[in-house]
Order: structure tokens, then C-alpha cells, then sequence
């Protein structure tokens, strides 16, 4: 039943929506005729476009769980204790992490796709970071890349195909920072697996062999199945080999280049 959902939504359709509407319609009706009836002969106020609203009165007030919601107010205090002198990000959300450390710094940011806002203390440059522009080499002592890694090379953004897109990237990560640089970098932990083509998901011991040869890791955090967060966990070998109880969590790693 829960594949059956799931793919109800990539294809347009939320079940949870639905039913929630279906939920909502009877007191959204009868909401509708009392606050008509409330405004009589008032002309302060036209009734204009009908936009029924039904699934907001059946969540809590807004998020604070979650992969992107701890990551990217994690990540960004981290950046502001550290103060770089030069951060880029790598296709991290705009509107979360990249808009919280552009509160207080400038960050630069590139992605594979275009971007026609322009906001200050935001820097945007369009490169595929498969393959690297030559005047990135060394570029900056502090880069970031939260929840993107998985994506390349499965062309869901428009990138190319390419099986190793993540060890590209990540090989071009390192060469863009400096020595003693700080990478800040997240992806889904869980049995590693391609879900294509929306992810890949990586097992923490395969993740800390591929990052071991360029990087010394600093701390690991990490969100679970449930979206809680835990910070400046140990890295036990118990825990690495059941990836922290994890099927589709969130890792994230402070690091130093080599």
C-alpha cells in the first residue's frame, strides 16, 4: 500500500491531500455561509476568488523536523562560528540553508541550473561540477554541499548520466578547496541503493572510505527515519555497520582537507 502511494505522488496525485479536502469540505462550506452572513451590507471587504485551503487546519504550526530543516540551521551555525574568508555552496536549497547564511555573510552558489533572482549577499555561477572550470582550483577555504551529492549523474536536474557522478563531484569538492579548507557535506544514509531517479543513498562506512583519502572528519551528525536530529555523535563501528538504524536518514559531516 505505501508503494502504491508513493507513486500516486510522483505522478501528481496525493492521497493525503484528497482526503484531508474531503475532511475539510463540510466546514469549509459552513465556515464560507457564517462569514458571509457576518459581513451583511459591509462593502469594506469583496469576496473574491474562492481558495479553499483544507490541509493546513490538520498539521502542526509549521516544520522543525526533518533532513533539510536541522542540516541547514545546523550547517549555518556552523559557517558563522568559523568565518571564512571564501564560502561556496554546491546546490544546496536557496531558500533554506543558502538563505540563512546569506543573512549573515556572502555565499556563492553553483548549480547545474539557471537562477534569474538576484539577492544580496548571494553569488550565483551555472557549472556542472562533474566537470570542473580550471579557476575553481583552490578556490576557497570553506565549501558546502547539503543533500546534492546523491543527485549526480541521474539526470533529474538535467545532468548528464553518469553512474560516478558523485565520486566526480566529490573529487572536484576537493580540488576546489584549499588545504586545511572545511567541507560541510550531507547525503541520505541508509543501505546504499540508487533510487533512481530521485537519489542515491549511501551507507556510512562507504561514505567514510570515500572521504578518508582527502579529508579528516571533524564531527558526524546525522538525521533519522523520523526526522530527529542527533549532533556530534560517535562514529562506532556498531553504528556504522547498521547505519545508525537509518533506512532513509540524513548524514552530515564537518571536515578538513588534508
Amino acid at each position: 500500500m505505501k508503494k502504491f502511494l508513493f507513486a500516486l505522488k510522483l505522478l501528481g496525485f496525493d492521497p493525503k491531500t484528497f482526503f484531508n479536502a474531503l475532511r475539510g469540505l463540510p466546514l469549509y462550506i459552513r465556515n464560507f455561509l457564517k462569514i458571509k452572513k457576518q459581513r451583511g451590507d459591509d462593502t469594506k471587504f469583496y469576496f473574491g476568488r474562492i481558495v479553499p485551503i483544507f490541509l493546513d487546519r490538520f498539521s502542526q504550526s509549521g516544520t522543525m523536523a526533518g533532513h533539510y530543516f536541522h542540516q541547514d540551521l545546523f550547517v549555518a551555525r556552523k559557517i558563522f562560528n568559523n568565518n571564512p574568508v571564501r564560502h561556496i555552496d554546491i546546490g544546496s536549497r536557496t531558500d533554506g540553508f543558502v538563505a540563512h547564511v546569506a543573512v549573515f555573510r556572502k555565499i556563492e552558489i553553483i548549480d547545474i541550473r539557471d537562477q534569474n533572482s538576484k539577492v544580496g549577499n548571494i553569488l550565483f555561477r551555472k557549472a556542472d561540477l562533474m566537470q570542473l572550470p580550471d579557476d575553481m582550483i583552490n578556490s576557497c577555504d570553506s565549501i558546502s554541499s547539503l543533500h546534492t551529492i546523491e543527485h549526480f549523474g541521474l539526470g533529474r536536474y538535467g545532468d548528464p548520466i553518469d553512474y560516478y557522478g558523485y565520486q566526480k563531484a566529490l573529487d572536484n569538492i576537493t580540488k576546489i578547496l584549499k588545504a586545511g579548507g572545511k567541507f560541510y557535506f550531507s547525503v541520505p544514509i541508509g543501505k546504499q541503493r540508487i533510487e533512481f531517479n530521485a537519489h542515491r543513498v549511501f551507507s556510512v562506512g562507504f561514505l567514510l572510505k570515500e572521504l578518508g583519502n582527502n579529508f579528516t572528519v571533524n564531527s558526524f551528525s546525522y538525521i533519522d527515519d523520523k526526522g530527529d536530529f542527533y549532533e556530534n555523535v560517535e562514529l562506532s563501528v556498531i553504528e556504522i555497520d547498521k547505519n545508525y538504524g537509518c533506512f532513509y536518514g540524513c548524514g552530515i559531516f564537518e571536515l578538513t582537507k588534508n
